[in-house]
């Protein structure tokens, strides 16, 4: 589970901002947090609220980065520049990353450093007493000279040390050579609507790959018509059907195809999902992306949460990570969000808020955090009046 992730001059981030998932005593036992195997008590749902422009979205790409820099790198062109851009006046400077998460009941520390042209560090350490101990470390020694690489416990071969690439992580570079340690922490389950140019907006082929998922799982299959008929989209279920059509090449073979179920009486109609309400198909993309984090664990991180969709769809949804019988292995979601009623859902401990200051910098904080908001307030109301801040100037 994810205890905490904090960067440095990254987009419109310039300064240290982290973000928190975990809880103290004073954060309620209401079934919206969970205490860890490592003793931690941590919250399932972080909700990011702000001003159109203040840096959401730029707060939830670090868990993307970092999720593909880990599993996916090794995978890219060699030649490839690294995808991430310092703050416009941080320049010349490195971006840095730092990440905490439990794992096989041990506390984990992964530290990066990068610039678009290469690592300069990186580091997994474990908590083995009251310090962190270091797994491997790695860093730049300059051109010419390559990297310097020590690991204790970590399996890597120093012999393999040649294949380590400017871009990549060594994590993604050492699972490709089957180390059992990166080949787990590679493949850790993060499902996300965010790449580095933004949220990427759903489209035929999104609606297209959800339906293959949901035609391998008949579990995830019959939860998501169920879930769709609850929410009240005027459908009975949705049928995925394998059927044969020609591809690209003319040749034909068996294709996945979603139909929209509606029954009036004893009378049903199907209609191509494709046809179906954008809300509709955002829904059905929206639980091809949360249903597996749920059945398995891990994380999700979505960028405008209720888009397409009626903002009361925010309470079925966060219920889905709240209930212990749909989130069997606490799997945990942050989310940006425009409808501000979710202030109504959540707990002070459960918010950030995101905004711009004079410098053109964006920062974010924990609704907790700040002096004088009491566990009764009405956040809903103080936010819309505009005592805590991150709100449209309009």
């Amino acid at each position: 589970m994810l205890h905490s992730y904090s960067f440095k001059n990254l987009l419109s981030f310039k300064d240290t901002t982290e973000v928190s998932f975990r809880l103290t005593n004073h954060a309620p036992d209401n079934g919206m947090s969970v205490v860890s195997r490592t003793g931690q008590r941590l919250t399932k749902a972080i909700a990011v609220i702000g001003p159109n422009g203040s840096g959401k979205t730029n707060l939830l790409k670090p868990l993307a980065f970092l999720g593909w820099f880990v599993s996916s790198s090794f995978q890219s062109d060699p030649k490839a520049k690294i995808p991430v851009e310092p703050h416009f006046f941080g320049k010349g400077s490195a971006s840095e990353f730092q990440v905490e998460f439990d794992a096989d009941g041990k506390l984990w520390r992964y530290d990066l450093v990068v610039t678009p042209d290469r690592v300069l560090s990186e580091s997994l350490h474990v908590k083995t007493s009251r310090l962190f101990s270091y797994v491997f470390v790695r860093e730049w020694l300059g051109e010419g000279r390559g990297y310097h690489i020590k690991q204790q416990n970590f399996g890597f071969n120093p012999s393999d040390k040649e294949g380590v690439r400017e871009n990549a992580s060594l994590i993604s570079t050492a699972a490709q050579y089957k180390v059992p340690l990166a080949s787990q922490f590679a493949t850790l389950s993060l499902s996300t609507n965010v790449n580095y140019a933004g949220r990427h907006h759903f489209n035929e082929n999104d609606v297209m790959q959800a339906a293959s998922y949901f035609a391998g799982n008949v579990t995830a299959s019959e939860q998501m018509s169920g879930l769709l008929r609850a929410w009240d989209l005027g459908l009975s279920e949705v049928r995925v059907k394998m059927l044969d059509l020609p591809n690209e090449k003319g040749e034909v073979q068996k294709i996945p195809l979603p139909f929209g179920v509606h029954r009036v009486g004893k009378r049903e109609a199907e209609l191509l999902l494709l046809h179906e309400s954008s809300g509709t198909q955002s829904a059905f993309v929206l639980l091809a992306r949360l249903l597996p984090v749920l059945a398995s664990g891990g994380l999700a991180v979505i960028d405008e949460f209720e888009a397409d969709l009626h903002p009361h769809m925010l309470v079925p949804i966060l219920d889905l990570f709240f209930s212990s019988e749909t989130n069997p292995r606490n799997a945990q979601i942050i989310f940006t969000c425009h409808s501000v009623e979710v202030l109504n859902l959540l707990h002070k401990s459960q918010v950030m808020l995101v905004q711009k200051d004079e410098s053109c910098a964006s920062e974010a904080w924990r609704l907790d955090s700040m002096q004088g908001v009491r566990n009764d307030d009405n956040l809903y109301a103080k936010y819309m009046g505009g005592a805590y801040g991150a709100i449209p100037n309009v």
